[in-house]
This record gives structure tokens, C-alpha cells and sequence, in this order.
């Protein structure tokens, strides 16, 4: 997927449910439409931290595997009530 990210955020040395709380921060500190790309973990974090952030009006563009055990998610920040 070719989308160019605004913001990259790294989770990878966290573990749930801090990942999302840091996805979450960081997502609100974004403007609409802007897309941020996350790394993270496979287990916990990749089951939950995209569910989670659909849960919360954001919209998952994409998910890919990486070749060490990690994946990249791009998240583009929805308008939500508090921004």
C-alpha cells in the first residue's frame, strides 16, 4: 500500500493494554484524515490494538507482516468528539 504516513509510532517495547493507550494518545494529538502508521507486536497487540482503534471511530487502512516477528498498521484519525 503505497499511503504516506504523517506520524510512525513504534509500540513494539510495550505490551497491551499500553500499546493502545500509546496508539490512542498519539492519534489525538493528530489532525483529521492524518494517517499514522504503528508497529507492533504479534500476539495481544495485533489481535486487539486495531479492533480497538475501529472501536473508537478510527478507520485501519491496512495491516501488513513484517519479516521480524512485527506489523505495521496505518490508522487514518477520524473526526471524533473530542477534536
Amino acid at each position: 500500500m503505497s499511503v504516506q504516513a504523517d506520524e510512525f509510532l513504534d509500540i513494539t517495547d510495550v505490551g497491551c493494554p499500553v500499546t493502545f493507550v500509546k496508539a490512542k494518545v498519539q492519534l489525538e494529538e493528530m489532525q483529521k484524515g492524518q494517517i499514522l502508521q504503528l508497529k507492533i507486536n504479534d500476539g495481544e497487540a495485533i489481535q486487539n490494538v486495531p479492533r480497538s482503534l475501529k472501536e473508537e471511530g478510527h478507520k485501519v487502512l491496512d495491516i501488513a507482516g513484517n519479516d521480524d516477528g512485527t506489523y505495521t498498521v496505518l490508522v487514518e484519525k477520524e473526526g471524533l468528539l473530542n477534536t
